[in-house]
């Protein structure tokens, strides 16, 4: 089943950043992952304000690629430099429709 990652992430320290996307981007494509949307361009349509600076989303062939990805200890560091240096929240989305 496909999953998807949603991050909102807003850096505090711009300094991981040159280093963090060429090691994630290989990560994420070493583990059947595709990016669906990296923008900074977003507006918050509903709810109470959720600010962040970068919103991203990233499509997995399966819950366990997502994870697969998340424990990479090549993706480690960049992953702990991307933490120190923002305020992230991830979330892993299955694809599919409870309701229908």
């Amino acid at each position: 089943m496909t999953y998807f990652s949603i991050l909102d992430v807003t850096p505090t320290d711009d300094a991981w950043i040159p280093d963090y996307l060429p090691a994630a981007n290989d990560r994420v494509a070493a583990h059947g992952g595709r990016y669906i949307a990296r923008t900074a361009t977003h507006e918050q349509v509903e709810g109470e304000g959720h600010p962040a600076g970068l919103r991203i989303i990233i499509e997995w062939p399966s819950k366990e690629n997502a994870q697969a990805f998340m424990a990479d200890d090549q993706y480690a560091p960049h992953l702990a430099a991307r933490t120190a240096g923002s305020v992230s929240h991830h979330y892993l989305i299955a694809g599919q429709d409870d309701l229908a």
